[in-house]
């Protein structure tokens, strides 16, 4: 009982909201097994319609809809109760009182309103409403996972009043719906869920927590009608990437993902990138590395043949399509990868990427020959020697060789004929244009533009004839069949 002293004190407005305050924050919630999830800090934003000035849990009652098997018990007359099975509508048929309408209550609330239509046949009706079986759980999953839509999920382990009963969570709604892409802000994901009237709730989950410390707080479990929206991230951060395709709620690691891959490659186009083995797209063909690993943006270089001699590794550009209709850029330097083991730029790449590698301003020979040596060139290039050298034809060589590395290959100029102090180098341009010079040999000099340059694959270079071979062909060409004309002349003239 309160003393006159205590209710005075009440009565002042400024305490009395205090006392409240502090009152309404020592109500225990409702128990974990009987569905009634507290998180300590959820981040909630406050819901429609109210002017809460303090976060509130997010409400976990169940609210009955049309699937749900309930039994209704009318104490000291069972005749009337019965179990009931809510259609569609969300009304129940009850003996005497007739069409109840439960939908979108609480087994509480749908109590206090058939007790009330109770009192009109009983005089003090004590009613109670259990939900023995509940109905499947309809969510929509939207944003940066891999298939957007509206999901059914049932319930797991017991049924009805038994807490063992397993409500399915964020990550099995993420699941379904095959997983978040790379592109997702798995920091921000958002749960809504409609209260009782015209409210609505918004809880903001950080899934980086689960992943780095096991926290199952972010982990909710749904309700009917909940909307899970995960948001694409604005600053793309390769290392967490790697770390969210490794997560049991990513996208699947195995599934086949479509990658173009254009600029200074061997050979342009759309190849489809597993984890476990890469398969060109063009032609059919295969490419590059097979074999166990990461669908990576190297793994897409090699099954485009390796980069040119003309590629700047240094400034490679990763774009990625976003589930909003945008698109992320991601800058990766594969020589930070090569020289120094930074693993994190060599992203892993998902479905709809596209890899642009650039030509670069300048040719360095000396990183020409370290690259020749790395996973990122193909194994060998071909390009023709013809002419006047010792093993005329197609020749394999290292990608990043040059040009007098072509002619060593060959065999050498064919000393007695070869026009050595030059050579016509023939190319085919991306572009589908041909391209003839003529290049001063100087076995003596370096990889240099001028009198060595880098060979590309399919180059051709043309070793000509010396002035006397040149000579010494005409004469007997011509010598030839002229002797063999004045022969027969002779015999049948009898000279």
């Amino acid at each position: 009982m309160l003393n006159t002293g205590s209710l005075k004190l009440l009565s002042q407005p400024a305490v009395g909201a205090t006392l409240l305050t502090a009152a309404y924050l020592f109500v225990p919630f409702a128990s974990v097994a009987q569905g009634q999830q507290v998180f300590p800090n959820p981040r909630v934003v406050t819901p429609i319609n109210r002017q809460a000035t303090a976060p509130i849990p997010i409400d976990t009652k169940y609210l009955l809809g049309g699937g749900d098997l309930v039994r209704v018990n009318v104490f000291e007359v069972p005749e009337y109760g019965g179990e009931y099975q809510i259609p569609p509508g969300g009304a129940i048929n009850l003996p005497l009182v007739g069409s109840v309408t439960v939908q979108g209550l609480t087994t509480e609330q749908a109590a206090d309103i058939i007790t009330e239509k109770y009192r009109r046949y009983l005089k003090r009706p004590q009613i109670s409403v259990n939900l023995l079986s509940p109905r499947p759980i309809n969510v929509l999953v939207a944003g940066e996972v891999t298939r957007p839509g509206a999901y059914t999920l049932n319930l797991q382990g017991g049924a009805g009043q038994n807490p063992g009963v397993q409500y399915p969570t964020v990550l099995a709604a993420l699941t379904i719906a095959q997983g978040v892409t790379l592109a997702a802000d798995v920091t921000q994901v958002t749960l809504r869920r409609k209260t009782s009237g015209s409210t609505e709730q918004v809880v903001n989950l950080n899934l980086k927590q689960l992943i780095e410390t096991g926290s199952s707080s972010q982990d909710i479990t749904l309700r009917d009608g909940d909307v899970i929206v995960v948001p694409t991230a604005t600053n793309f951060n390769v290392a967490e990437a790697r770390n969210l395709f490794s997560a049991n709620f990513a996208a699947s690691q195995t599934a086949p993902r479509t990658v173009a891959v254009i600029g200074q490659v061997y050979r342009p186009g759309s190849y489809l990138v597993t984890a476990g083995s890469t398969e060109a797209q063009t032609g059919g063909a295969t490419g590059g590395a097979s074999g166990s690993g990461l669908p990576t943006v190297t793994r897409a270089i090699q099954l485009a043949g390796g980069i040119t001699s003309d590629a700047d590794v240094t400034t490679i550009k990763l774009r990625r399509p976003t589930r909003t209709g945008g698109e992320q850029s991601i800058d990766l330097n594969l020589l930070e990868l090569l020289r120094n083991g930074d693993v994190n730029q060599d992203v892993i790449v998902q479905d709809g990427d596209t890899i642009v590698i650039p030509k670069a301003t300048t040719v360095n020979p000396a990183l020409a020959t370290e690259l020749a040596t790395t996973t990122l060139s193909p194994d060998k290039i071909q390009v023709g020697v013809v002419g006047e050298v010792k093993r005329p034809g197609s020749v394999d060589i290292k990608p990043n060789s040059s040009l007098n590395q072509a002619i060593l290959a060959a065999g050498g100029f064919n000393d007695a004929r070869a026009r050595s102090a030059s050579v016509q180098l023939i190319r085919l341009n991306p572009n589908g244009s041909v391209t003839k010079r003529d290049i001063k040999i100087d076995f003596n000099q370096g990889i240099n533009e001028q009198t060595n340059p880098i060979l590309r694959n399919n180059d051709v270079v043309l070793v000509g004839r010396s002035g006397l071979a040149s000579t010494s062909d005409s004469v007997g060409l011509i010598s030839g069949p002229l002797g063999t004309f004045l022969g027969l002349i002779r015999l049948v003239i009898g000279f």
